[in-house]
This record gives structure tokens, sequence and C-alpha cells, in this order.
């Protein structure tokens, strides 16, 4: 291969001191891209138990399982992910600190089959496991950070405030393992520890400074794990697809049900990509908190909808102890969380109230109670799903028609701010 074609380049180990923020084209790196198929496999474990005890009408068990494994998922995704905006260098050193957080997201869904089945159960929460991953990835997060603080010496305070926080909080999760408290008791435990650490990047980077992470590189990240968290709802199509063909076999139902989920995925999809995070991202670098920590909850609705099709397929082969109104509902109404937070997010990172994403917002709304009531008069999953994809369809056309050009004169008022 010629020299034109390619260069070559070692991965020894080098100096971990800070990307540009300022980078051109900074692009998603093979390895991080690598790293988010570890979370295929989490996102799918705690879609599956959600959809397990969803079919037998166990609400609660979900909710606190949902919150207990979303959260620890996600988080320790965001974690690194900016982390690696700010300091990933190729080197050795990284690549095997990646494969450490890789092996130990493995770890942790391994551990959401036991800790939804104790919530279940109600005296104890088992998630030693679970626990155990999550303490592996952050053990290769303090690594990295120390060596972050050894060798960018303009953000060591921020670096070492970071490792502080995280081995508090590792300690505080470890000793919940040994205590076997009450679930009740586990709970509030975990809600503490959680809130800690959700303190701490807050706390390092407005008392000592920003680390050098690239906001459209953050941007694509996120865009990139909601693209990979959609691949629930697209499997739970394909469940539901299966589940027509053995209950009904080829039939208008069958292509109701495969165009609805798949329209509903890419209505989503198509919703998301509206928000110009990027470059809102680099004009306000302090409104990344936000945003970054109000999409645990957008991913947690999208692994929802996934787990509401699972449940939507069972209730079509008649193995679920619910009924299609229920099913419905598990998938409308995660739908109507991920709306709600795409649309506070969005007008939490431009800074502007805009009375026509009431309309908007609305129109949606409607789409899903739609859905709701047609499917408790009598009309089929697949016909309700074609109503709840028609949801993010108002969205589109309204945007496309309309809200564009709100949002490029907000866009130009913002810059005139900036």
């Amino acid at each position: 291969m010629s020299e034109t074609t390619a260069t070559a380049r070692s991965h020894r180990v080098a100096r971990m001191t800070g990307r540009d923020p300022r980078e051109r084209h900074r692009a998603a790196t093979p390895l991080e891209l690598l790293f988010d198929l570890t979370f295929v496999v989490a996102f799918s474990q705690i879609s599956s138990e959600a959809a397990h005890f969803l079919e037998v009408g166990e609400v609660s068990t979900v909710l606190l399982g949902f919150l207990f494994a979303g959260f620890a998922v996600t988080w320790a995704w965001i974690n690194y992910s900016w982390l690696a905006s700010a300091y990933d260098n190729d080197d050795v050193f990284f690549r095997i600190a990646t494969l450490i957080e890789m092996v130990g997201v493995l770890i942790l869904a391994l551990g959401v089959p036991p800790l939804f089945e104790s919530i279940h159960e109600g005296e104890y929460v088992d998630n030693g496991v679970m626990v155990a991953g999550y303490v592996v990835m952050r053990i290769a997060a303090i690594a990295l950070w120390l060596r972050a603080a050894a060798h960018d010496p303009a953000h060591r305070k921020t670096c070492l405030a970071y490792v502080v926080n995280i081995s508090i909080a590792q300690l505080g999760w470890i000793a919940l393992i040994f205590v076997n408290l009450p679930l009740p008791a586990t709970l509030l435990c975990a809600v503490i520890l959680a809130s800690f650490e959700l303190a701490g990047p807050p706390f390092a980077e407005l008392k000592y400074g920003r680390t050098p992470w690239h906001p459209h590189h953050i941007a694509e990240r996120y865009g990139l794990l909601v693209i990979i968290t959609l691949g629930e709802v697209i499997l739970g199509t394909i469940l539901a697809i299966s589940a027509v063909l053995t209950a009904q076999g080829w039939t208008f139902e069958t292509a109701m049900v495969a165009f609805g989920g798949t329209s509903l995925a890419f209505g989503l999809w198509w919703v998301y990509f509206m928000m110009p995070s990027g470059t809102l991202l680099a004009r306000h670098p302090e409104r990344g908190f936000v945003w970054g920590y109000g999409h645990i909850i957008l991913f947690g609705s999208l692994v929802g909808v996934g787990a509401g099709l699972h449940v939507a397929a069972q209730v079509i082969t008649h193995e679920a102890h619910v009924d299609a109104t229920f099913a419905l509902l598990c998938v409308a109404v995660p739908v109507l969380v991920f709306q709600i937070m795409l649309f506070t997010l969005y007008t939490l990172l431009l800074r502007e109230f805009d009375p026509f994403h009431i309309w908007l917002f609305v129109g949606a709304v409607v789409m899903l109670a739609f859905s709701v009531v047609a499917v408790s008069a009598g009309a089929s999953i697949g016909t309700a799903l074609l109503i709840v994809a028609a949801s993010p369809v108002v969205i589109i056309v309204g945007y496309e028609t309309v809200g564009w050009r709100h949002q490029a004169a907000a866009l130009e008022k913002d810059a005139a701010r900036a």
C-alpha cells in the first residue's frame, strides 16, 4: 500500500496530555464503536428482563430494576465517553483500559437477571454481580484519570477530583453488597450513592476547570448510542413480526406490525437528530451537564420501547398474562417519555421556549392516546402500532414544514448573544 493511501502508526504508551477541543473533523474512533457494542448486550438484558416481568403485570419490579440497572449501564458509558473525548490518545494503555471496561460491561449485564428476580421477591437486592461489573469498569476509569492527572498539569486538580469521587462511590457500592440490607434500605443507599456520583463531574469541572472534551465529538457519541439503543426497538419489532407469523402466517396484520415497528424506530431516530446538540454545546459547554444527564432517561425510554414490543409479541402469541391494551401502553408510555425528554433537552440546551413546540407535543400525545383508545376498542396490535408510529411523524412534519425556520432563527439569535 502506498504512502498516499495509508499511514503507519504506533500504539506504544504515550502521554495523555488532552485533546484539542477545537479539533476539526473529530469523529468517533473504531475503539469507541467497539466499546459501544458491549452496551447492546447490556441494554438487551435490561429490555428482556423488563419484558419478562411486564408480561405478568409486575410494573413495580420493572421500574425499580430499570432505575438500578439503567443507571449503572448508562452512567458508566457516559463517564467513559466524556473521558475519551478529552484524553483518548489511542495508545496501548488506553486500549487495554477500554478492554477492561468492556469486560466490566459484560459482567454487569450478567447481573441484570438476578437483580430483577431479587427485586421481584422483595426481600433484598441481589446486586453482587452487577456491582462487580460496575466496579471493574470504574477501576479502569480511575486508572485513566490518574494518568491524565500525571500527564496534564493544567487539569490535574480536575482529574484528581474525578478520581476521589469515583473511588469513594465504589467503596460505597462494594459495601452495599456485603451489608445485605432489606430492599427499601438498599434502594435508599443506591439513590444516595448515585446522587454522589452524579455530583462528581459538575463539582470537578466547575470548581477546577473543564477538561478538554470535544462538543461535536460528544454530540456524535450520544447520537451513536441512541442509534444502538434503537436496535432494541428493531429487535422488539422482529419478535412481534415472528409472533404474528406464528399465530396467523403472512397476513395484512404481519405487514402492519412490520411497518409500524420499523417506522416507529425510524421516526424516533429522525426527531432525535433534529436537535443541534454539537453546535450548541460548542457555544455553551456549561450546558453539557443537563444535556448529558438528561440522556440517562432518554436512553432508558428507548430500551423501554423495545421491552414494550417484546410484551406485544407475547400478547400476540397468547403467552402473556396481560391484555393488548396493557401491551400497547408498554410501548406508548416509553415513547411519551422519550418525547418529553427530547423537548425538555432541546429547550434547556437552546435556552429559548418556542410556543410552536406545544402544538407539536400535543399532536404527538394525541396520536399516542388514540392508539391506546383504538386497541381498547378492539383494534389489532398492528393497527395500534401504526398509530403509535404516527406520533413522531407529527413532530417530523411540523419541523420540516415550519419548525426548521423557527430553529434557524433561534440559532441565529443564540449566536448573536454568544
